[in-house]
């Protein structure tokens, strides 16, 4: 099927959902959900085709051709300004999409015998239109920066597990699933990686119009205990406002998420000043960096921190493992009991803690593990459930009320922190209830 031919049919399908409506005021919820997808196909299918055009625009604009470049004969300096300039898209952007174009379109040798795209399984997908643009960017970007440094073979075998993972992702999960192959590909990349962003780490504070402007850049293991504290102040924050005896009263605690932050920053610095003031205690608010065995004992490959994306080498894992508020995750000792059954109600920290392997923050969206809470499948006392990691799960509060509310089920696959956490949709969702995987699986790239 050609790039057009796709096209078209994705523009039919749009058609068909929008056939008697004048806009989305006259669609119903089930039309505006098709029409979402709908829309969303079509952008990929375009995408594809802009991709494909990217690259040709870009091969007719070469520098060797002089003033022969169809760009310069367009009277544009280069095919990126052309391209910026004719679809309203800045040049960055426009770069961003000659470069997938270039990484995915056929080659020719010196000879002129063809050769395969750079990247072919990306292209697939695009064809397919199962990837956007944006997402072959990030991937195939990526996998440029680490080909030397990993081999063909590797790089190849990343390409197939990205472009395997990415359907489905949003963008931001994505990067998420990129930062942490870069780590697979290049681990030898890391520490030098890390060095670099640490030495350029910076705070900044200046006054302008009655506020003081902090800006700050952290490297991840000087930022890891910022994030842990000042998200730690946040949570312990709206514990205690849901526990207010009356939380409409004209005192309440009506402050936002960034005012809050505000305050945790000004309250743990004047407590560095000797500030006799208390704030909130930070229950839980401790910093988990995770590492395999292997890689500890090698000193090679790469650890990460909760609540953090960038990975971080296992020599900074090292030192940040010597430091108080730290906790190396091991789980599972002669010391911690993980399955209590029915004899507790409440999780446990040793079983918060093998939540927060398996799951990562909340299972469902994604949030960071400080504003979850763990909450039992089947619930204590109407279904009776124990108090057990098989029946436990994190969850935000939202994600909470959603799948109570809306008749989302949870299936657990596998015993202990190496299970998998599946959110089943409602039929009104999916009739074909398509179990979603959730939890810190959707972005373990390599078992």
């Amino acid at each position: 099927m050609s790039k057009l031919t796709a096209l078209h049919e994705a523009i039919t399908c749009l058609e068909r959902v929008w056939a008697d409506a004048e806009d989305s005021n006259d669609l119903s919820r089930e039309q505006l959900v098709s029409a979402t997808d709908a829309v969303a196909l079509v952008q990929r299918r375009l995408d594809a085709v802009q991709v494909d055009v990217a690259a040709g625009l870009a091969r007719e604009s070469r520098p060797e051709l002089g003033a022969g470049s169809l760009a310069k004969q367009q009277g544009f300096r280069t095919p990126a300004k052309m391209l910026s300039t004719t679809m309203g898209v800045s040049t960055g952007d426009a770069l961003r999409l000659i470069k997938v174009g270039e990484g995915t379109a056929p080659r020719t040798d010196l000879l002129g015998a063809k050769l395969p795209a750079k990247y072919p399984l990306v292209r697939e997908a695009l064809d397919r239109g199962v990837l956007s643009a944006q997402a072959a960017a990030v991937v195939t970007a990526m996998l440029d920066r680490c080909r030397v440094a990993a081999g063909a073979e590797r790089i190849a075998e990343g390409e197939k597990l990205l472009t395997e993972a990415a359907v489905g992702l949003g963008l931001d999960e994505l990067r998420k699933l990129v930062v942490r192959a870069e780590a697979w590909l290049d681990p030898d990349g890391i520490e030098p990686r890390e060095e670099e962003r640490r030495a350029q780490r910076s705070l900044t504070m200046f006054e302008r119009d009655g506020y003081l402007h902090v800006n700050g850049k952290f490297d991840a293991e000087t930022g890891a205990p910022i994030v842990a504290a000042v998200r730690g102040f946040v949570s312990a924050t709206f514990a205690a406002r849901k526990d207010a005896v009356d939380p409409d009263a004209p005192d309440a605690d009506r402050r936002t998420v960034a005012m809050i932050q505000a305050d945790a920053f000004s309250t743990f610095c004047a407590h560095m000043l000797g500030c006799a003031a208390k704030g909130p205690v930070l229950a839980g608010a401790t910093i988990v960096v995770r590492m395999s065995l292997d890689d500890l004992e090698s000193g090679t490959g790469s650890a990460t921190i909760d609540g953090m994306e960038q990975p971080i080498s296992v020599s900074a894992a090292r030192r940040m493992a010597a430091n108080g508020g730290v906790i190396p995750c091991v789980l599972g000792g002669d010391s911690e009991i993980l399955d209590w059954g029915r004899r507790k109600r409440l999780f446990t920290k040793a079983q918060r803690l093998a939540l927060v392997e398996r799951d990562g923050g909340c299972a469902m969206c994604g949030l960071p593990p400080e504003m979850t809470g763990a909450h039992h499948i089947r619930w204590w006392q109407r279904h009776r459930g124990s108090t057990d990691l098989s029946n436990g799960v994190l969850l935000c509060e939202t994600c909470h009320h959603r799948i109570h509310d809306n008749g989302w089920e949870i299936e657990i696959d596998g015993i202990g922190v190496g299970a998998k956490v599946w959110f089943i949709p409602p039929p009104y969702v999916d009739p074909a209830r398509t179990p979603r995987l959730g939890g810190r699986a959707r972005f373990d790239l390599v078992a």
